[in-house]
């Protein structure tokens, strides 16, 4: 996933270069896209992406015992992927490459292919057409007594599923993959990923908020957020609530120590 070849979104940055802090951004719609989809991470997700040694606390730990288990202590049509790449629901985001799992989002729309015994042994389906039957079945000879054996044959004769979707699911994909908010108003995120639409009132009231006194030491810097700055984001997220300062005025400065 390397972020080389990743689309990137930019939004443009109010800094406080007295106290080297992140006022506030203002963003277009991908971003606040992007933003609202953290929360449809399922947690396996954001392990998988910050990396079970970054994690924080043990939920690293747990994903990595789930990667450690054989495969054969868990259940016989369960596989251990459910766990460890789980797929959110949403794939808004312009970011590729971020929530790459979740392009298979449209094999919702395929029927799912239901199988059973050719000799209709049993009112049983499976999904699974090397699946053998179980049934036992009469040996029928004058011969012998009534006996029993195994059927066995490969559940091979489909059969079609007859009913309505509980939900028009084409329709909620659609709006997922539309975003969640509209493409026609400015955003404003604050250092702490509070979001609201932005206004020029609502600007000059932030700077009173902020107690700036000195227009001369505020400054505009435009930055760009693909991958890499993706995950740093969801970390500081989890962590902090100078969100926008830590991913892009620390690191920045922590560079520039170096030298």
């Amino acid at each position: 996933m390397a972020s080389s070849s990743s689309t990137k979104v930019s939004m443009k940055l109010l800094i406080d270069t007295k106290n080297n802090k992140v006022l506030f951004a203002e963003a277009s719609k991908p971003v606040i896209d992007f933003l609202f989809n953290l929360l449809c991470l399922p947690i396996g997700t954001v392990v998988k992406l910050l990396s079970a040694n970054n994690m924080v606390g043990s939920l690293g730990n747990l994903y990595q015992s789930v990667e450690n288990l054989d495969q054969n202590y868990m259940q016989p049509f369960q596989t251990k992927d459910v766990l460890l790449n789980p797929k959110a629901q949403s794939s808004s985001t312009q970011i590729s490459g971020f929530l790459t799992q979740n392009d298979v989002n449209e094999d919702k729309d395929e029927e799912i292919k239901l199988f059973m015994c050719p000799n209709k042994c049993k009112f049983e389906v499976t999904n699974d057409n090397t699946t053998r039957c179980t049934s036992s079945v009469n040996i029928n000879s004058p011969f012998v007594t009534p006996a029993y054996s195994s059927c066995s044959n490969f559940m091979s004769r489909e059969v079609h599923y007859i009913g309505n979707k509980k939900v028009d699911e084409e329709k909620v994909s659609t709006n997922i993959k539309s975003g969640f908010v509209k493409d026609v108003v400015t955003f404003m995120v604050m250092d702490d990923l509070v979001i609201q639409p932005m206004s020029t009132i609502s600007s000059i009231t932030l700077l009173n908020k902020f107690n700036i006194k000195e227009i001369c030491t505020l400054q505009e810097k435009i930055v760009e957020m693909g991958m890499d700055e993706g995950i740093k984001l969801l970390k500081a997220s989890l962590q902090s609530k100078t969100v926008l300062t830590s991913v892009f005025l620390e690191e920045e400065l922590s560079m520039c120590n170096e030298f």
